[in-house]
């Protein structure tokens, strides 16, 4: 499954990355919606969900995250829905680890 979420706020490390497996980062913007998709093996075998998926988060709840690979680019977003496919561009799809 995927999540969409709207980014709150971001570090302004995200903007500094430029190794090249991790330029991603310097496309992140506050206000964006971003698609994070469930998958193995971040998915948990007997709940079948993945960490930090704001399952229980309504829509006003602010949720904190953090890149892997740059633990300083991390911020904060808002849950809009879960769907079956992530339907974001590439560049605003990312994958729960």
């Amino acid at each position: 499954y995927c999540v969409e979420f709207k980014t709150e706020s971001l570090s302004h490390h995200c903007a500094l990355e430029n190794r090249p497996y991790a330029r991603w980062m310097q496309y992140l913007r506050e206000g964006h919606t971003v698609c994070v998709a469930c998958q193995p093996p971040a998915r948990n075998a007997g709940t079948q969900r993945c960490s930090g998926d704001g399952h229980n988060a309504d829509g006003g709840k602010i949720l904190h995250w953090e890149a892997v690979g740059n633990s300083q680019c991390q911020g904060t977003w808002k849950k809009i829905r879960q769907l079956e496919h992530c339907s974001c561009p590439l560049v605003h799809s990312f994958i729960f680890t």
